[in-house]
């Protein structure tokens, strides 16, 4: 498609968590469809690679910032505005988990930075989004939230635990922020990313067979829903939170373990 033709056409998409995986695959996405996309995350030198990934530099700008952080998410959302023009789209990509093993087991420092990253963040940066831009303008924010989110799972209850609040928060959210902000959700399933590589890499035959489509996700997947839930496709769509697993959570066996 043409950037003449693109969806997104000069419409400023600021994705978290966005130097590699589905928050990359989605920058890419939104640029591909004529947006100006703001990659942020908290190392600078992993977004310098992964700006220097995209064929139109003019369409990339890079942040660093530590989605944990109330005041960094201010900072960002005034820093997107003032050096872009606009923040028309929020993706909430970014999160964390730093623990695995039983519920009663997690202590308090690995609980509260995933509660933070994963959980808080949305909150802090979709306020910021709003107050910066998206209250006298409009604009869509989507979430990325997980099929943990709707299940449960042995060794990462904590994480799901966050991505069911995401799940929660987005519907909220849309009734909050209606009618001027769209806000949605996807939850892929196991995704090819460094993040969830401890998941699949050791057994990737093993873990398709349980996909009723036979393969694990790639994030161009999630990209492709995700540029239709943000764009005018979708502008009588909010509070939603769409699956994106290749079947897994229809599955008898219950899904991937």
């Amino acid at each position: 498609m043409s950037r003449e033709a693109g969806r997104l056409q000069d419409r400023v998409v600021l994705v978290t968590g966005a130097s590699r995986g589905i928050g990359l695959a989605i920058a890419r996405s939104c640029a591909d469809e004529g947006a100006r996309v703001v990659l942020t995350a908290r190392h600078f030198e992993e977004l310098e690679a992964a700006a220097s990934t995209f064929p139109d530099p003019s369409r990339v700008a890079i942040r660093s910032s530590h989605a944990g952080s109330r005041e960094s998410a201010k900072d960002l959302a005034s820093w997107v505005v003032t050096t872009c023009g606009s923040l028309d789209v929020l993706v909430n990509n970014a999160a964390t988990n730093p623990y695995f093993g039983p519920l009663v087991d997690i202590d308090d420092v690995r609980m509260t930075k995933t509660f933070e990253v994963n959980q808080a963040a949305i909150v802090t940066h979709v306020s910021a989004a709003w107050y910066a831009w998206m209250r006298d303008h409009g604009g869509a924010v989507l979430n990325i939230a997980s099929i943990g989110g709707l299940s449960v799972e042995p060794g990462i209850g904590w994480y799901n635990v966050t991505k069911a609040a995401v799940i929660h928060l987005t519907k909220q959210f849309a009734f909050e922020l209606a009618p001027r902000v769209r806000v949605n959700a996807i939850a892929p399933g196991l995704v090819r990313t460094a993040f969830a590589r401890g998941l699949w890499e050791e057994r990737e035959h093993a873990v398709s067979s349980q996909i009723p489509l036979g393969r694990i996700g790639e994030p161009e997947d999630v990209a492709s829903l995700a540029v239709s839930l943000v764009s005018d496709d979708s502008s009588w769509v909010t509070g939603q939170t769409f699956v994106v697993d290749g079947g897994t959570t229809v599955s008898p066996s219950g899904g991937v373990s």
